[in-house]
């Protein structure tokens, strides 16, 4: 193993803030204490805000009603006779009834399963099964049929939830109106424990089969305390939740932590409204995968781009600007007299960027996948303060955060307070902490391979400067290696590409071959324009396979990585404008890449773009 590092933690955020009332450990031990000891503290400020589609108009509901309504979902699940330690889980959208059916849950000592709504029948159907679910919450009589049709079963579930209106032949479906017909009599607690399991959360499962993450109530609890800590809220915080809360970035972050932290959580409607939604809630806070603000990024510099030569100038010198102007605050720039330009500039431009977010943002941030440094370099001198961190649902999820105070946006951000990181052999980051899951769900094999000496092996290689901030330098498993012996990240590179709009999707190709090669999905609107300025016809999926299109995507992917090392260039291509799905089996719900999932798919692309170095890769093969 590497030397330890020493953990080093971030600036205390809830030291000397009058303003916050946040709940400590001491008093929320495990997550049905922490939402009782919120009832108690705020009963009549404003917990949530859901849109009614019937009255169209946001709703908001207090602390004190959010408790009426938990208690009845306890009533409908005790007169379902679920007991202690039974298994239920939801699929459903980010709405109030996911909270409600989660609290209800988690009081009773049930625990709760929760499901991606994009996910494939069969993989739910899997979850089902594999974490043997008696009870399940979906949204439409249509979805649970389309699950009941797929390959697989559950044997356990004996109760299904339907949250619209509905009749049903089979007798264990009800509608959620019904179910919930019996009011409740107050808030029932079974006294759970902090080291009792809370919740079983199923990785994205990008090879084989998903895992069932174990996380107990103090896993979670210490997590959102922890994370507090780094970046603190306040009872006047509006947090807009757009990413599914049945990713563990978002329910803890998203979910649990405000709810640590009294602050108000709105319920975005649907990611085509997200926009409307971010100018209509104004919040404070989001938490995002880069690839929101990427697609601002693009959208916002093609526009400057094409735009008039003052407003280009005016643009890139807000952006100057306002980046020395960070890197002062940050300590690590001297101050300027370019500084006193920056109220007109801010005026002028950052402010009207501002206004796409609602113009309130003061935190934002981002995990789930690499930022690229681009991006953060363009949003921060705007105002907009990205705060890369990183975590594992293993790791409820979060390890390492930027803070406000101490932001190095090209790193993950220091260990949160508690958690101890070390880098092991092969570069290896290991984490250590109370927010470590208890192994996973029936499968006692994988979890010995991730936990060994009570360290949990990321899969991740890092490095540890002497300040302690942490940089991810790729993934052990999906390292690329080329015939020459060089090694390549090839999400670093696939992020990159994906900065040029023309590219929806990409996957860097290359294990054991001379050169690298790249399959994508290009943006059908964007390859429109390009089509009629190549001649060539637009939707003829064939036009894509000749040389002249070939040619121009290798140009744009070349400015796209052209700071990359001289051996990791991309030399061909295939394109298509068909995107990769979760139905099509290759991406996961989170949108990560089936890599293997994908080179079977394009087995015969693949090997065309080889043609003539089969006989060089089998070589190589059997040389190492």
């Amino acid at each position: 193993m590497g030397e330890q590092k020493a953990t080093i933690y971030p600036d205390d955020a809830l030291v000397g803030c009058d303003d916050l009332d946040v709940i400590p450990l001491a008093q929320a031990p495990t997550l049905d204490r922490l939402f009782s000891e919120r009832v108690r503290r705020s009963p009549d400020r404003v917990a949530y805000a859901d849109y009614d589609f019937a009255r169209k108009c946001w709703c908001d509901y207090s602390w004190a009603e959010v408790a009426e309504k938990v208690a009845q979902w306890q009533c409908a699940m005790l007169a379902s006779e679920l007991k202690k330690g039974d298994h239920v889980a939801l699929r459903l959208r980010n709405c109030l009834q996911w909270v409600l059916f989660d609290q209800a849950a988690i009081a009773l000592g049930l625990i709760v399963v929760p499901l991606y709504v994009a996910d494939r029948a069969d993989n739910v159907n899997y979850v089902l099964a594999h974490a043997r679910v008696k009870l399940l919450l979906v949204d439409t009589l249509q979805n649970w049929l389309e699950l009941d049709a797929a390959e697989g079963s559950a044997p356990l579930l004996t109760k299904v939830v339907v949250q619209e209106n509905c009749q049903s032949e089979d007798n264990r479906v009800v509608a959620m109106e019904r179910w919930l017909s019996v009011p409740g009599s107050g808030l029932v607690s079974v006294s759970n424990q902090p080291d009792e399991l809370a919740s079983i959360v199923y990785t994205s499962g990008t090879t084989g089969r998903p895992k069932g993450v174990m996380l107990s109530h103090a896993n979670i609890v210490s997590n959102a305390y922890a994370g507090l800590r780094s970046v603190a809220l306040t009872p006047d915080d509006v947090l807009l939740s757009f990413l599914p809360l049945s990713h563990t970035l978002e329910r803890t972050v998203g979910y649990y932590l405000p709810l640590m932290a009294g602050a108000k959580v709105t319920f975005n409607r649907s990611i085509s409204k997200l926009s409307q939604d971010f100018t209509a809630v104004r919040p404070t806070g989001v938490i995002t995968v880069p690839r929101v603000f990427e697609r601002s990024y693009t959208e916002i510099r093609a526009k400057i781009e094409h735009g008039p030569p003052l407003q280009k100038f005016l643009f890139d010198l807000t952006i100057r600007v306002g980046w020395k102007h960070f890197e002062w605050r940050q300590g690590r720039a001297k101050w300027t007299p370019d500084f006193i330009f920056r109220p007109l500039l801010d005026v002028l431009v950052a402010e009207k960027i501002r206004q796409r977010f609602g113009g309130n943002l003061r935190l934002v941030v981002v995990g789930g996948a690499p930022l690229p440094l681009t991006v953060a370099k363009m949003f921060i001198p705007l105002g907009i303060d990205l705060l890369q961190g990183y975590g594992l649902t293993e790791s409820s999820p979060s390890i390492s955060i930027n803070t406000l105070q101490r932001n190095r946006p090209e790193t993950i951000g220091l260990p949160l307070h508690g958690v101890s990181v070390k880098i092991g052999d092969n570069d290896e980051l290991l984490a250590q902490g109370p927010n470590i899951m208890l192994g996973y769900w029936r499968n006692q094999a994988a979890t010995k391979e991730v936990l060994s000496d009570g360290w949990l092996h990321t899969g991740d290689q890092a490095r540890i400067d002497e300040q302690g901030y942490i940089t991810i330098t790729g993934r052990i498993k999906d390292i690329l290696v080329l015939a020459n012996g060089e090694k390549i990240p090839p999400a670093d590179m696939e992020s990159a590409i994906a900065e040029d709009t023309l590219f929806d999707q990409s996957m860097v190709i290359g294990e054991q071959m001379p050169y690298l090669c790249a399959l994508v999905v290009l943006n059908k609107h964007k390859w429109k324009d390009c089509a009629r300025d190549l001649q060539v016809p637009i939707d003829d999926e064939s036009a894509l396979a000749t040389e002249q299109v070939e040619t121009f995507l290798l140009d744009r992917i070349k400015e796209t990585i052209s700071d990359f090392p001289g051996y990791a260039k991309i030399r061909r291509v295939t394109a298509t404008l068909q995107p990769w799905t979760v139905d099509s089996d290759l991406i996961t719900p989170t949108l990560k890449l089936k890599r293997a999932k994908i080179r079977e798919r394009y087995q015969n692309e693949i090997a065309k773009m080889y043609e003539g170095h089969e006989t060089f890769r089998t070589e190589v093969h059997r040389n190492t």
